[in-house]
């Protein structure tokens, strides 16, 4: 696949998120069996759900740019960021505060995966297969 077509992926997924996130974080805090959601944690998921518009919305902004430092650089913060989300929710699970399988399964394949494509993507801008694509 080429990084063009992952991070138009990866940013239409994020959107998606980010948008339902911070219109409807009531009903995304219900499909994970939150215990008690509250007006607190509302505007937490819509914090976290404006975080993931625009770190996707930066993606999608750079998906057709060439090989530089800057973009491996952001690739690279893109890997963490997933990476730093994937805990969470398996945390959260184990001490019952989200309550369903359903609620952190399908987030933690999606963390896992975009993780592992961004830093294929990071190595590829930085390394040397984009001096190849260079020369």
């Amino acid at each position: 696949m080429q990084r063009k077509t992952f991070l138009t992926i990866a940013a239409v997924i994020g959107l998606t998120v980010g948008l339902f996130a911070s219109l409807a974080p009531g009903a995304l805090l219900a499909g994970k069996g939150i215990v008690e959601p509250s007006g607190a944690t509302e505007v937490w998921v819509r914090e976290v759900g404006v975080a993931i518009i625009a770190i996707s919305a930066t993606s999608f902004a750079v998906r057709s740019h060439g090989d530089s430092p800057t973009l491996r650089v952001l690739l690279l913060g893109n890997a963490f960021f997933q990476a730093m989300l994937f805990p969470i929710e398996l945390v959260a699970y184990a001490r019952g505060i989200i309550t369903t399988v359903a609620g952190v399964a399908p987030n933690s394949v999606l963390h896992v995966l975009l993780a592992t494509g961004f830093v294929y993507y990071a190595r590829r801008a930085g390394g040397e297969a984009a001096a190849a694509d260079r020369a």
